[in-house]
């Protein structure tokens, strides 16, 4: 049972605000070097933008969260559940999950709705996440991606989603808009159509894992495993996953 969270409605959306600026100055500054002629921002797999348009989302991310929990007097040990024996306790239910059911599963449905998509004649474009990854020319961009993938991105989506977003609209009385509103709103931003109906169904199944076991530690991991595992595959099958011609 997920324990109450402090939050306070005006510090929700001043956070909520704060990243919507902080993505459209990144997105703004991208705008203005690729018409400056800049080569590293002329198209979204350039490192320049690349780094700008992830450190104006999920890096600022880490920024408002250190901001938001300490105008709540809360720390980081305490909202993540960093303590060793919370760590045990969160990592219990989590290995049947994570390492049975939640990448097969997931990839499975998503596999099921490119299918469907292709049958209906829209035939899905390649993620441009896909695209950024597959397309990294150094060695260093590559590592910058990685560690991105799997240790920055997961932190900073579960806080704002698990962390955040569901106890807060859980604690307004509305528990089923806040399991599936707060999932939908996960799938949505990342704007990919194929993908659409497998991350909803992953953001069900992190919420569970948060629910289960109260500790945010506990979607953080299953989450990075999942993007460990797509990273791989990535790596091991670019050349087919990357757009034919058309």
């Amino acid at each position: 049972m997920l324990s109450a969270k402090p939050w306070r409605w005006e510090m929700v959306i001043w956070f909520g605000v704060a990243q919507l600026v902080s993505l459209c100055l990144g997105l703004t500054l991208i705008g203005l070097l690729q018409k400056a002629g800049f080569a590293a921002f002329q198209t979204p797999g350039e490192p320049g933008a690349i780094v700008i348009g992830t450190l104006a989302f999920q890096g600022m991310t880490w920024v408002l969260i250190f901001i938001f929990l300490r105008l709540h007097q809360v720390n980081w040990r305490d909202a993540f559940g960093w303590h060793r024996a919370e760590f045990n306790r969160a990592w219990s239910p989590l290995v049947p999950v994570v390492i049975i059911f939640l990448p097969p599963a997931v990839l499975l449905v998503q596999y099921v709705s490119i299918l469907t998509l292709t049958k209906m004649g829209w035939a899905p474009q390649t993620e441009t996440a896909v695209l950024v990854l597959t397309g990294a020319k150094t060695w260093w961009l590559r590592i910058y991606l990685g560690v991105f993938t799997v240790i920055v991105a997961p932190v900073a989506e579960e806080f704002i989603f698990r962390g955040m977003l569901y106890p807060f609209v859980k604690q307004l009385g509305r528990p089923r808009l806040a399991w599936f509103g707060v999932s939908f709103l996960f799938a949505l931003i990342h704007w990919d159509a194929a993908a659409f109906v497998a991350l909803f169904l992953l953001a069900l199944v992190l919420t569970w894992l948060y629910e289960k076991t109260d500790h945010l530690l506990a979607p953080i991991i299953a989450h990075a495993f999942f993007n460990a595992v797509n990273l791989i595959l990535l790596c091991l099958f670019q050349n087919e996953m990357k757009p034919g011609p058309t």
